[in-house]
């Protein structure tokens, strides 16, 4: 769900369309206090259904692979299919929105994918058809991303020129909330369900509540396009679009920086959400936890990156240095692994350090790809990255399930630190080869500043 992390946007200020700041009335769309609330607040829910049933499966995963009789292969397939329409539909969200749909429709229509995808997915739940729940998260897939890519151009829209960077955060930290309340409300939702259902049809009923939570967001979709509709016809304003177009061919001009920050990207977000979709059992097993505990332990990445994320982006504007802090998140992230892997220490240190790697991680990484590559290409690099993110995800989803199936939780864990030493040395990789070039990637925000404007000075001597 790593649209929100994304910030090529942030950098294109524009002129305030508005001559005139009216503050107190909350029904007025040139006030800030419209902006705010109700405004900020419905955007923010958005896609609070879709993340809250992203990881429904992580929050009752003992329960669904005993109810169902499921492998832990068949389990993790519900989290490949969710990728794989994202595998290609990144690089269309945003066309779609700017040039078919709209954002007022389009967030709609996403929205109806997210809570029909549920729909099916609890129904097949409720009448024990896996085919059925397979069929219900590639539908969800297909709204999920790209009801992201819906919620930037809303901010965009509203907030461009004004508090945009405060706004993404916001998003991402909402998102995040979406997840942790996920990771706490299902397990103890399904056992009060238990006293009255059981099997296969107590966790129906649970993943149906779910579904409740994608139709409170849909509702908003509604809510945000009837406010966006109404502030259009009273400021008159233009369309604003979702992002850069995307130009395929485009690649054949791309550095060798960007396919290592690629290959950084992927590395390193295998390690942390399939294992997140397989961490409740593997805290009941190794550590004894309830699986009350263990979710509450899982959630704990979700949890500190709602928190960090805004604060970690702030620091790392101020501060810069990028490579260093992507380095620094995998180092940290490949120990955490390894601390669960090898020692009995309480995961709650390990899971809490790894909550603020991960948003260290992810504060730094995306935003280089605005530092290497010219601004008319961005849409495409930020396409390409997330469409191998995807297929990443999709892939070791499914080897990850069989690796548990076969092999156990401590082979599963010493794969996931394989891909992060291969994360870091990308990593290192790109620092050998930015330093070749300039070391642009981990100047300093300072020096940053100061390269730029010696480039404007020449620009305009010539």
């Amino acid at each position: 769900m790593s649209e929100s992390e994304k910030k090529p946007l942030l950098a294109k200020d524009s002129e305030d369309t508005e001559t005139k700041v009216y503050v107190g009335n909350p029904c007025d769309p040139r006030g800030c206090l419209h902006r705010y609330f109700p405004v900020l607040v419905i955007m923010c829910f958005l896609s609070f259904g879709s993340y809250f049933c992203y990881d429904n499966p992580a929050a009752l995963q003992d329960t669904m692979i005993k109810d169902l009789s499921l492998s832990e292969s068949q389990f993790m397939l519900l989290y490949s299919l969710y990728s794989w329409p994202n595998v290609i539909l990144c690089f269309f969200g945003g066309f779609l929105i700017d040039r078919v749909f709209g954002v007022r429709m389009g967030s709609i229509i996403f929205s109806l994918f997210v809570t029909a995808g549920q729909v099916v997915f609890a129904f097949g739940s409720l009448t024990n058809l896996f085919w059925l729940m397979c069929l219900g998260r590639f539908i969800f897939g297909i709204g999920g991303e790209s009801l992201a890519v819906a919620q930037n151009t809303y901010a965009v829209k509203w907030f461009k020129g004004r508090e945009l960077n405060m706004v993404f955060g916001l998003q991402l930290s909402f998102s995040r909330v979406g997840s942790t309340v996920n990771m706490n409300v299902m397990q103890p939702l399904y056992s009060y369900i238990h006293n009255y259902a059981s099997g296969y049809k107590c966790l129906g009923i649970a993943l149906f509540v779910g579904a409740v939570m994608c139709v409170f967001s849909l509702l908003c979709a509604f809510a945000l396009a009837f406010l966006d509709k109404r502030a259009d016809r009273i400021l008159k304003r233009a369309a604003v679009g979702s992002g850069d177009q995307i130009r395929l061919w485009d690649v054949k001009h791309f550095p060798l920086t960007f396919w290592l920050i690629s290959i950084i990207c992927v590395a390193y977000y295998v390690a942390v959400f399939p294992f997140v979709g397989l961490g409740l059992v593997f805290f009941e097993m190794k550590f004894g936890l309830t699986p009350e505990q263990a979710n509450s332990v899982n959630s704990l990445v979700y949890i500190i990156s709602a928190v960090a994320s805004p604060v970690f982006g702030f620091l790392i504007d101020k501060l810069g240095k990028n490579l260093f802090w992507v380095i620094t998140g995998v180092t940290v992230t490949l120990g955490c692994h390894g601390l669960m892997a090898f020692t009995f220490l309480t995961p709650y240190v390990a899971m809490v350090v790894m909550g603020l790697a991960y948003s260290v991680l992810a504060s730094a990484l995306w935003p280089m790809v605005a530092l290497i590559i010219p601004e008319n290409q961005l849409g495409t690099a930020y396409g390409i990255m997330q469409a191998i993110q995807n297929l990443g995800l999709a892939v070791i989803a499914l080897v990850a399930g069989i690796i548990v199936d076969s092999k156990g939780y401590l082979i599963l864990e010493v794969f996931f630190m394989a891909w992060l030493c291969l994360a870091l040395i990308a990593a290192v990789l790109l620092y050998l080869t930015d330093v070749a070039k300039g070391g642009k990637l981990n100047m300093s925000a300072k020096e940053r500043h100061s390269h730029k404007e010696l480039k404007n000075v020449a620009e305009s001597d010539e």
